[in-house]
């Protein structure tokens, strides 16, 4: 019964604030340029969760990269950049940048593919 109070009261503590997700933004202004390079954005993803481990944190640092980007903000390796040239700021304004960027740790987030069995 404690495990159930529990698991409610952290379900609606995640929806406590709403977030609108764009998806057709996120695609035009991300995903796109992904596809068309040829960089797996899942893998990126992951990338980013091995090294910073929550949502939070990946947040802070992809929106520190995509303002400045530089090979030392990035979490590819030194290699990626022979094959791919380095990214230019982006132009969006802060909220809408992390709003894109929510979007897109929401599309990649692992969790939504954990199966959890009662």
């Amino acid at each position: 019964m404690e495990k159930l109070i529990i698991i409610l009261l952290l379900a609606f503590s995640l929806h406590a604030v709403p977030l609108e997700i764009d998806t057709s933004a996120l695609q035009h202004d991300c995903l796109a340029c992904h596809q068309e390079q040829q960089i797996p954005s899942e893998l990126v993803y992951k990338r980013y969760l091995l090294k910073y481990s929550t949502a939070a944190r990946i947040e802070k640092a992809m929106f520190h990269y995509l303002k400045h980007p530089r090979q030392e903000h990035s979490i590819m390796p030194s290699q990626f950049f022979l094959k791919f040239p380095m990214k230019t700021p982006i132009l969006l304004d802060d909220t809408t940048l992390h709003n894109r960027i929510r979007a897109y740790i929401d599309r990649f987030d692992l969790k939504k593919k954990l199966i959890l069995e009662q």
